[in-house]
């Protein structure tokens, strides 16, 4: 039981991250797309800048759950999948000093260079999460003893790359609706088309993504035999729907909430269907992992579970008084500065 909750705990804590700092990389994917100046650019950055540090403690306490609640998964995860989470820390690090070193100088060189790291560094880091839990989802090749047999480019199958680019679009998706939120003038136009247009995009995305799970993952499996649980690919497809419904009616806070639930949808989708596994193996069913194999004691659990009712209501405290002191929109003389916040 304690496993279990603990791996619903685990996918929630993921799900939670990719809401909130979805939208983050999509803002700093969409920024060649929507900036066309640097005041517009400017107001990006501070579009992001008092909230993207804040929603990293969801990465930091999802990689902690996984190292103490699953230490066994954590292991062979992190060795198997080395190279594409190095890469991940790597890019949002860079887009951290991206976002810190930007308005330090007032060259239009050094300007440019950041804001290419920006967007370089939210790229790799959505398609790369992607890419990595589509193949999570699929399996990934370990022998009886845990031992990951792969390459690098055998991460990049079709599954693993329409992962990559799924997330890669929802993100876009979720972050032109922020943007719509906190901007004014042309940049708030330019961000209101990229909404519209990638709605498309993200939904032709998951259409395909729901195919391809079919063919290549055994993710249906769980659902077959529960069928309550195709209201989680229900729910996320509702969402979508009513984020293009409010986004006709202009109300993009519930456009925004909206897109939320969906990426939330999306990830238990993959995360229902693992189960009982929290890495499947490619080339045997047995050499699989299961969370009971994986779990830490009960003892540990039990007392991961007694800090998180402690500690997780005081973070989300904090953090929704963030987002109210912060929720206006951007004005022209909040611009002036080349501090993003």
């Amino acid at each position: 039981m304690l496993e279990t909750l603990w791996f619903f705990l685990w996918g929630l804590l993921w799900a939670v991250y990719f809401m909130l700092d979805g939208f983050d990389l999509g803002l700093g994917i969409l920024l060649p797309v929507t900036s066309k100046r640097d005041k517009e650019t400017r107001a990006l950055y501070r579009a992001m800048g008092p909230f993207w540090d804040g929603n990293e403690v969801w990465l930091v306490a999802a990689g902690g759950v996984t190292f103490a609640a699953f230490p066994t998964a954590y292991a062979v995860m992190f060795s198997s999948l080395y190279a594409p989470l190095l890469c991940v820390l790597f890019a949002l690090i860079i887009r951290a000093v991206a976002v810190e070193f930007r308005g330090q100088l007032e060259a239009s060189a050094w300007r440019a260079f950041w804001d290419a790291c920006l967007w370089a560094s939210s790229f790799a880091a959505a398609f790369l999460f992607g890419l990595i839990f589509a193949n999570l989802f699929r399996g990934i090749p370990l022998n009886e003893d845990g031992l990951f047999q792969g390459s690098l480019l055998a991460l990049f199958n079709l599954y693993g790359v329409s992962g990559g680019a799924f997330f890669l679009i929802a993100f876009m998706f979720h972050g032109s609706l922020w943007l719509v939120i906190k901007s004014d003038g042309k940049l708030r136009s330019r961000a209101i088309v990229a909404a519209v247009s990638s709605w498309t995009a993200v939904t032709l995305a998951a259409l395909l993504f729901l195919i391809l799970s079919g063919f290549r993952t055994d993710l249906y499996v769980n659902y077959v035999n529960m069928p309550v649980l195709f209201l989680i690919p229900g729910a996320a497809i509702a969402a979508l729907l009513a984020a293009r419904i409010f986004i006709s009616r202009r109300s993009w806070w519930k456009a925004w909430f909206s897109s939320a639930i969906f990426i939330v949808a999306a990830t238990f989708f993959g995360i229902a269907g693992l189960y009982p596994y929290i890495l499947r193996s490619t080339l045997d069913e047995r050499f699989g992992i299961t969370l009971y194999e994986a779990a830490s004691s009960p003892l540990t659990l039990k007392t991961m579970l007694v800090v998180v009712c402690i500690f997780v209501p005081l973070v989300l405290v904090y953090q929704g008084w963030v987002y109210w002191l912060f929720r206006d929109r951007i004005e022209d003389g909040d611009t002036a500065a080349g501090e993003p916040y």
